[in-house]
């Protein structure tokens, strides 16, 4: 049975037991676009010696949406940078193998965000810093292309006012033409009853 501890913490360095089979998971409260690092390693129970076969993690970081943001599988230490993109509780998760007999690993955890995390080049590697450059190209384009959407929506929106005013001037003069060529009908009607009415001597 796996076992399943939730703790919010300020993004202060901690170190933690673990059990073989269990899992602990450690939620910090990120605001959008607020960086965050952290840094995790397991205490080697015989110093200067290699690691034990049984002292690996499943290490996995996920968004409050549960997007996955880092996953290190069956590893001894590791670090992890991003940039929030939410508001909300993101989720450190430490996965301990099943082990017979049963061992107990100690593990060093340190995570910061905000202002905290202004050092994270010295634990970002280098496929995180390309991968958020990568990101900040992407976002560059879709600003690029947005900007060049505002222009021509601006240019379309002059030339139909230009349209616009080329319609309203060509309506005014063939209204007044109209205008003209009903007065004119008018007279000539007028004056073709005039003088009808004169020849038959009726006015």
């Amino acid at each position: 049975m796996i076992g399943l501890v939730v703790e919010t913490e300020t993004g202060e360095s901690m170190r933690f037991e673990l059990d073989s089979g269990k899992t602990k998971c450690i939620a910090e409260d990120i605001k959008a676009n607020a960086m965050t690092v952290g840094k995790y390693s397991i205490v080697n129970p015989s110093e200067g010696q290699p690691f034990p076969d049984s002292h690996k993690l499943v290490v996995r970081v996920s968004s409050p949406k549960g997007n996955n943001y880092h996953l290190g599988d069956q590893v001894d230490s590791g670090t992890f940078a991003f940039t929030a993109a939410e508001s909300g509780d993101y989720t450190t998760c430490f996965w301990a193998n099943k082990h017979k007999p049963p061992v107990k690993m100690t593990i060093e955890f340190d995570w910061k965000s905000g202002v905290a995390a202004k050092d994270w080049s010295k634990v970002a590697t280098k496929g995180q810093v390309e991968t958020m450059e990568i990101e900040l190209k992407k976002l560059y384009d879709t600003v690029s292309a947005i900007h060049e959407e505002m222009f021509y929506l601006r240019e379309r929106d002059e030339e139909m006012q230009e349209l616009n005013k080329e319609t309203n001037s060509k309506m005014a003069t063939l209204s007044f033409f109209s205008l003209l060529l009903c007065l004119s009908v008018a007279g000539l009607q007028i004056w073709h009853l005039k003088s009808f009415f004169e020849r038959k001597k009726l006015l």
